[in-house]
């Protein structure tokens, strides 16, 4: 049995887990108020993970909830204290070698005035509909030749 790689990020009202394992079958997630377990089995030989966390603060298990997709396992754990902020995961200040923290969701949420996603349903709702290349502007023309030659009125001779 081998812990399953994650990373983490904290959310107002929520902290969210991702299990990074493709293909997860037999899955298990059981949500404690002070405790988090998550197994299941997975990859591509089929190997038992486990994980087991003493949560830094309380959460509402019953508000908690768990998605799956082909590619990992990501848990929206509900604080039982919205509004303060788990500077970790864990209750021990110990650095576990299968937990990081997810920098690419990561946000520093208390100097933000910007509503938070209420529930786990909208935050699954935006990542399925997120657009690519199609969404980007169309820069065509951006560029103005007489702001262009002010610029350079501006600008001093470096010769």
């Amino acid at each position: 049995m081998h812990p399953a790689t994650a990373k983490w990020y904290d959310r107002r009202d929520s902290v969210f887990i991702e299990f990074c394992i493709a293909d997860s079958k037999d899955l298990k997630i059981n949500f404690d108020k002070a405790k988090f377990e998550f197994s299941c089995l997975g990859g591509t030989d089929m190997v038992k993970h486990a994980n087991e966390v003493d949560l830094f603060e309380a959460i509402d298990q019953k508000e908690s909830k768990h998605k799956r997709t082909d590619r990992s396992v990501l848990c929206c754990l509900r604080k039982a204290e919205p509004g303060k902020p788990w500077p970790r995961l864990t209750k021990e200040k110990a650095k576990l070698t299968w937990l990081s923290v997810d920098f690419n969701n990561w946000k520093d949420w208390e100097d933000d005035s910007d509503e938070e996603l209420g529930n786990f349903d909208q935050f699954s709702d935006m990542m399925n509909t997120m657009g690519g290349e199609d969404d980007l502007p169309d820069l065509d023309g951006a560029e103005d030749d007489e702001s262009a030659d002010s610029d350079d009125e501006k600008m001093p001779d470096l010769e």
